[in-house]
């Protein structure tokens, strides 16, 4: 998943990039509406630049009917270059784009430096591309609208559609004396209840950071939508204005009731999902890419009967409705206008044509709406339940901030986070020390 990355690379790498826009379609490629260039399809080895599992459904999707499309055009190849690690994937992604060596295909997030990338020509535009291809219809809103910039338009292919559950663990609920938290204000209190009972209330993945800035984001958006983030990656809100104070005091209050395991900031991805897993944390948050190990018999006999989820709660006049929650569809693919030609044309028509089905027959949510997710034979019934609940979503998306906040802020953001749920830093402090950063970085970042 998504983590921060060197802020000082990225700022150089933007400022390059932006002293080579000039070098744009200019010089060579199409226009990023040309979708349909004319000419002969001479097939030729293409490159995606991606930072996914390599032995995820996306890859091993892609890697099939690139296989199935050589057959039939001799001399095409699709070379991936992979960079698992996201921080060291976004470094070369945006170095690359500096020097204007960005492959045919590449994977990343509707950031301001994408849209950068778009405003200067340097990526296909993805609605017209779908439009003309016939696709764009077929996909869901949540899915494009997830990848969409800030003024509605689409530059990049969703490959993916998850929705992120609050998963927890009923027998020990029970043993605490809770319910199912109503509300997000419910939370401090059922943590205290958990903890008082001797049991782990929330696993938590801190080491990689990004899943605590889900919790930061979750009473923003419920105050106000998705509108406040969008506001104060710009520079236009401030952490000191309600919704962040409330986020701040969350986030505070979750810390002082031992919400979080012990040493939850050294704790890694695997470790987090085992402490639930195996009954020993009550509460786990985390995404429908998880329900092989959730919602399956791979999960532990002795919680496997006790596991269930829930959606994201409500607060009290909630702005957004209760199947309004993060539903996102991963990183998306671009496709690069300078490289863009008939074969990459043909390819991605053939592709994406045929991705859905096959992406959805491995068990997992397809970015369109016409192709039905194979459950697997080794599922439980809340893996039917968990698709069903991901399928009937509202408008409004709960984004994942790390997408959204300029580098520097969001690496400030994420270790201050961390020493807020620690109890190290009032909120008053740390309201203090983002309005400070958001001040200096948004409005440069921005622009």
């Amino acid at each position: 998943m998504r983590r921060a990355f060197t802020s000082a690379v990225v700022t150089l790498t933007l400022a390059l990039a932006l002293s080579l826009s000039g070098c744009g379609t200019e010089s060579r490629g199409v226009a990023p509406t040309d979708v349909a260039p004319s000419g002969a399809i001479k097939p030729r080895a293409i490159s995606w630049l991606l930072s996914r599992p390599a032995d995820g459904p996306v890859i091993t999707t892609m890697r099939a009917l690139a296989e199935e499309y050589a057959a039939s055009h001799p001399g095409f190849k699709l070379n991936l270059i992979s960079t698992p690690d996201r921080p060291s994937y976004i470094q070369k992604y945006e170095t690359l784009a500096a020097a204007g060596k960005l492959p045919e295909l590449f994977d990343t997030d509707a950031t301001p430096f994408a849209q950068k990338l778009a405003h200067h020509g340097r990526m296909m535009d993805v609605a017209k591309l779908l439009r003309n291809l016939g696709l764009y219809d077929h996909y869901r809103p949540a899915a494009l609208d997830y990848q969409r910039f800030d003024d509605g338009s689409l530059y990049m292919v969703p490959l993916q559609y998850e929705a992120e559950f609050f998963w927890y663990n009923k027998a020990l609920l029970r043993r605490a004396g809770v319910s199912v938290p109503t509300s997000l204000d419910d939370f401090p209190a059922m943590c205290r209840a958990l903890r008082s009972a001797g049991i782990t209330p929330i696993a938590l993945d801190g080491q990689d950071l990004w899943p605590l800035e889900r919790y930061a984001a979750y009473q923003p958006f419920r105050v106000t939508g998705p509108s406040y983030v969008r506001q104060l990656k710009n520079g236009e809100a401030r952490f000191s204005e309600p919704a962040g104070r409330k986020s701040a005091k969350w986030l505070s209050a979750l810390g002082k009731a031992g919400c979080f395991q012990k040493g939850f900031s050294s704790v890694g991805y695997a470790d987090a999902q085992n402490l639930f897993a195996s009954g020993r944390a009550a509460v786990y948050n985390t995404g429908t890419w998880d329900l092989p190990g959730l919602a399956t018999t791979a999960l532990d006999t002795k919680t496997r009967d006790d596991v269930d989820f829930f959606t994201l709660p409500l607060t009290r006049g909630s702005a957004t409705a209760e199947n309004e929650y993060v539903t996102s569809s991963g990183i998306g693919m671009a496709v690069n206008s300078r490289t863009y030609d008939p074969l990459v044309r043909d390819f991605l028509k053939f592709a994406l044509t045929r991705y859905p089905a096959r992406y959805a027959a491995a068990g997992v949510l397809a970015p369109t709406t016409d192709a039905k997710t194979v459950v697997p034979d080794n599922a439980t019934p809340l893996y039917a339940r968990a698709v069903a609940t991901a399928n009937d979503v509202g408008q409004e998306i709960a984004v994942p901030w790390d997408t959204q906040l300029d580098p520097t802020t969001n690496t400030k953001f994420q270790q201050n986070l961390v020493l807020l749920a620690q109890g190290d830093v009032s909120p008053a402090s740390f309201i203090s020390t983002m309005d400070t950063v958001i001040r200096r970085n948004a409005p440069r970042y921005s622009r």
